[in-house]
């Protein structure tokens, strides 16, 4: 008998758990099941349910997905800011931000905010030898991205990494102050 690895893949609305439109614009989470998925977490019945609900595994992960069934991953949930109702991909920001001449790493993340809920806050790490203002970056950003969209604050300094050199976002959410920090 033979199984395949992966019986199914789709880009799904996280609430109804209905496919989206297959338009290359629509967002959703990205869930699958399968024989390769886990079981489960071990130990952790609550966070086990709510990964598998519906039946399918929640990855997390945000995408579009395409007529001919391609899928664009375009951010993580828990990295999605949303500022005045408007969705800001982290993701976005931070392309624009390494598209800078200065800029040696990025990373955005939400920062509360009394008027908007959230907008979003950029921690940079300066090339060598380069100097960059807060305002020499804004200005970059309102050339590139919408106006809600543009880092309301940045941060200057060393990003905390693991010893991989990934990127630890749940520590700069931490550093200011996002609701979002709880869950790593």
């Amino acid at each position: 008998m033979r199984y395949h690895l992966q019986r199914e893949v789709r880009v799904m609305d996280p609430e109804t758990l209905q496919p989206v439109p297959l338009d290359g614009e629509t967002m959703g989470e990205i869930m699958f099941r399968g024989n390769i998925a886990m079981k489960g977490y071990l130990k952790n019945p609550s966070a086990t349910d709510d990964a598998f609900r519906g039946g399918w595994f929640h990855s997390g992960d945000l995408a579009v997905q395409y007529p001919d069934g391609y899928i664009q991953i375009k951010d993580r949930s828990k990295d999605i800011i949303i500022s005045g109702g408007e969705n800001i991909s982290s993701i976005e920001v931070e392309d624009v931000l390494y598209r800078h001449p200065a800029v040696l790493a990025a990373a955005v993340v939400a920062k509360p905010d009394p008027k908007w809920g959230e907008t979003p806050c950029a921690f940079l790490e300066i090339k060598p030898g380069a100097q960059v203002s807060e305002a020499d970056i804004v200005a970059h950003c309102k050339q590139h991205l919408a106006g809600y969209k543009v880092p309301r604050a940045v941060v200057f300094g060393e990003l905390p990494k693991t010893s991989t050199g990934k990127i630890q976002k749940f520590e700069l959410r931490k550093q200011v102050g996002s609701a979002s920090a709880i869950v790593v």
